[in-house]
């Protein structure tokens, strides 16, 4: 059963998804009146103090010689990117907001949107989201980023980006949405969401989470005990539904319908968007923490550009080259790509 395969590994990502506190988002909060450069300072400084403070498991430790911290290599890391083009994709949960038990309720502190803020000021930037395109726009709330929504089946970029090509399905505003390989299921979506709904209802702490072209069971808030039954609900719904499938995620169930797209196809088609597709001195990033994000690890990996970075506390089987802890660690990351950023732009306005 799908709920036996997983029990043991969710039970560890529980306990390591508490390792982000209150009192560090407090810690940050209280910097937010401060100038932009000091305020990336004072947040390098608590993050690298809360980062060294931290003890890592021998397992740990030996998962990460084969899977180095991106923070530890850096400087390695970014030797090679002068004068190649960058790009940088985002997951959401447990990537820029830590894991909570009620989806709604996963924001993302200021200070990361400040940073991802920064890091889209001098590099293409996108976020590929197992979300709603609106819920994941909703929390993430900067007009200048790329947003992939529902495993890259909604695409959206900002309407007066540059490299907005104009080849878009339809118009929302002031935004573009650029690709919705999946609208002919949303009828199917919609029904299924309903009858779902029906079928589980008397099953304390299920949530589902309808993504436009995807839809979302999770089971954080259930009782271990009516996993099994859950999941025997949910596979019974689908056998009426033969063009979608299930697949899993931490603590979620997630149908989708069958059709060859994920999240390394939209990285593909975020690239070719930018015109990166067949750039050979193109440098993506991609930071993700759950089985999904791996389709866009094996991508970089077959493609022989960029770094897939896992965000994980614990050892996992991944594609990903390097790795990072939490959230905590990503900010920092993240902060120190766009500091790198601002450093080789003004090196180029002076002709160094």
């Amino acid at each position: 059963m799908g709920f036996q395969r997983i029990r043991a590994h969710e039970q560890k990502l529980e306990e390591i998804s508490k390792s982000w506190s209150d009192e560090k988002a407090e810690k940050f909060t209280l910097t937010k009146s401060l100038k932009c450069c000091d305020l990336h300072e004072i947040q390098e400084c608590q993050l690298l103090d809360s980062i060294n403070a931290s003890r890592e498991g021998g397992a740990y430790h030996t998962w990460t010689m084969k899977h180095p911290s991106a923070l530890k290599m850096f400087d390695q890391m970014m030797c090679g990117a002068k004068k190649r083009r960058i790009a940088v994709f985002l997951d959401y949960d447990g990537t820029l907001s830590p894991i909570v038990d009620e989806p709604d309720r996963a924001f993302m502190s200021e200070a990361m949107r400040s940073a991802v803020r920064d890091v889209a000021e001098h590099f293409p930037t996108a976020i590929i989201s197992g979300r709603c395109r609106d819920k994941v726009y909703e929390f993430v709330q900067l007009p200048d980023v790329y947003y992939a929504g529902s495993h890259g089946m909604d695409i959206m970029v900002p309407s007066q980006h540059p490299n907005n090509c104009g080849n878009s399905d339809m118009k929302l505003g002031n935004e573009e949405v650029l690709f919705q390989p999946a609208k002919e299921f949303l009828p199917k979506i919609d029904e299924i969401y309903k009858v779902l709904n029906e079928r589980t209802m008397k099953i304390r702490g299920v949530l589902i989470e309808n993504n436009k072209f995807c839809l979302s069971v999770h089971f954080r808030r259930v009782n271990e005990a009516d996993w099994s039954i859950l999941e025997e609900q949910v596979k019974n719904v689908l056998k009426g539904y033969p063009n979608f499938r299930l697949t899993w995620g931490r603590k979620v169930m997630e149908i989708r319908p069958c059709i060859k797209w994920d999240k390394g196809c939209a990285l593909e088609y975020l690239l070719d968007t930018l015109g990166l597709g067949t750039d050979a001195d193109v440098l993506p990033f991609y930071l993700g923490d759950d089985r999904t994000d791996e389709d866009a690890f094996k991508v970089l990996e077959r493609r022989g550009q960029g770094f897939p970075i896992i965000v994980s506390s614990i050892p996992r089987d991944t594609k990903a080259s390097f790795s990072l802890r939490d959230p905590a660690e990503v900010m920092l990351f993240l902060l120190r790509l766009a500091k790198w950023g601002r450093s080789y732009s003004a090196r180029n306005a002076f002709g160094n």
